[in-house]
């Protein structure tokens, strides 16, 4: 089984959303996903980028942090340019939502992790 690493600076919008996403639309036999945030912040899920964890993944997907998210020797890496959602409106929120379930789709399309029809979603 796979394993995949979202992670942005906070770990409290983007790369919850993005590992919610991917746990709930991939085949679970296949791959699954965390979150992570390399200055974590107080609520949601404040795990910081270790090492360890690091080693876990075999994909690391940052979420637009730039050159504040990190390299991981040996890590495939992919950046998704994604807004920070914190202190945006609702209708902004939703649309940054949506942009970040459409790239996990594509991600999980494009990797054959599909959920076969019997399984449920």
């Amino acid at each position: 089984m796979k394993t995949l690493m979202f992670a942005c600076i906070h770990n409290a919008g983007r790369s919850q959303m993005a590992a919610a996403w991917f746990n709930a639309l991939a085949n679970p036999a296949e791959a699954r996903a965390v979150s992570a945030g390399t200055a974590p912040g107080p609520r949601v899920h404040p795990e910081v980028l270790t090492d360890t964890l690091a080693r876990e993944a075999q994909l690391l997907v940052t979420m637009g942090g730039g050159e504040r998210c990190p390299v991981v020797a040996g890590l495939q890496r992919d950046d998704w340019p994604l807004e920070d959602p914190q202190g945006k409106p609702l209708a902004r929120v939703r649309e940054i939502r949506d942009e970040v379930k459409h790239r996990v789709q594509r991600l999980i399309e494009q990797c054959g992790w599909t959920l076969k029809p019997s399984e449920p979603s």
